[in-house]
């Protein structure tokens, strides 16, 4: 897989949160970040990737796709024994027969049964006709870091395999160190995109949370030296001029001018606001927002208001934010249901 792309292997959870947001602290202090980071996370199970045909001496069959199984499903036991991750499904998946397999799955965050028959392929062996993957691995940017906590948030919205609904169920993972190798700008039609290398030799802080709104975990020491800068209220944020910090190359976080031209307060989507880039040298690098900017933090009136989420294809000086207030929201109402 392509280490310069999130995009590859992380796609962009698009549904509508819009549940009331928990209260929060007004005097809340967090330090905008902006440092593209190397992002790792690992699957509860194994995800389902691919069908294949398995090439039997009566020709080719494929037991999981006459099972029902489908791309996207995420298998999390077999004959009710858990799985953890590709290893052990390899190692369950070595006893197979003959017999029917009973898989645990888990599709749209519903908890299935799957019974499938897997059939001999040309040599021999048993096969069910998947393909599969455990984790998933890209880049892309800290929002925010909190120095009473160590808790960090990036991206802005979920974290889901292509062929999945929704923010994609996860053990656990980690961020690490990256370096911005190169900018592949943006035109109309074709969004650019960061070509960032990860060092896993760098761990930084351990993924906790993959929700529709971001990734959040807790780092091992400060993410930046910043000061840290209050977070604002979704009716404090305004149409006019604000900024961005991200990282574009390998002078680290810079601070980009943008103007929010538009601003959503009908519910909890990842689009809220509406960017314009007007920093020339921004727009000289990356000809707007690219991939692997998402998580960018936005800033206004000195303020911490939201972070950048999307990047309109059509237009690549203009893409979307979500706010922060909305942002937050996500992280609390999982810690409580924690």
């Amino acid at each position: 897989m392509k280490n310069n792309k999130i995009t590859a292997a992380l796609c962009l959870a698009l549904t509508a949160a819009l549940c009331a947001s928990p209260a929060r602290a007004a005097d809340e202090r967090l330090v905008p970040v902006g440092q593209t980071v190397g992002i790792e996370l690992r699957f509860r199970g194994v995800a389902v990737t691919g069908l294949a045909d398995v090439d039997t001496p009566a020709g080719p069959a494929c037991p999981a796709r006459e099972a029902g199984l489908r791309p996207g499903d995420l298998i999390t036991s077999v004959n009710g024994r858990r799985i953890e991750d590709g290893g052990d499904f390899l190692e369950k998946a070595a006893d197979l027969g003959g017999g029917a397999v009973s898989l645990g799955v888990t599709r749209a965050g519903r908890e299935l049964g799957v019974i499938v028959a897997p059939v001999q392929n040309v040599e021999g062996t048993w096969q069910l006709g998947l393909w599969l993957r455990d984790c998933v691995q890209g880049v892309g940017t800290v929002t925010f870091y909190d120095p009473a906590t160590g808790a960090f948030g990036a991206l802005g919205h979920g974290v889901s395999l292509p062929e999945g609904q929704g923010p994609a169920e996860i053990s656990g993972g980690s961020i690490t160190a990256a370096k911005v190798a190169d900018v592949l700008p943006g035109r109309s039609g074709e969004p650019g995109e960061l070509c960032g290398v990860p060092d896993g030799s760098r761990v930084l802080g351990a993924v906790e949370q993959n929700t529709t709104q971001g990734i959040f975990g807790t780092a091992s020491a400060a993410l930046a030296d910043a000061a840290a800068l209050p977070v604002a209220d979704d009716s404090q944020i305004h149409v006019g001029p604000a900024a961005i910090i991200a990282t574009v190359d390998e002078g680290g976080p810079r601070r980009f001018g943008v103007e929010i031209v538009r601003v959503d307060r009908s519910g909890g989507d990842t689009r809220q606001l509406t960017l314009e880039v007007t920093d020339p040298a921004l727009l000289a690098v990356t000809g707007g927002i690219v991939q692997g900017m998402s998580g960018s933090p936005i800033l206004q009136d000195g303020m911490l208001v939201g972070a950048v989420t999307h990047v309109l294809v059509s237009d690549p000086a203009r893409g979307y934010g979500i706010s922060m207030e909305n942002m937050l929201k996500a992280s609390r109402e999982m810690g409580a249901a924690a």
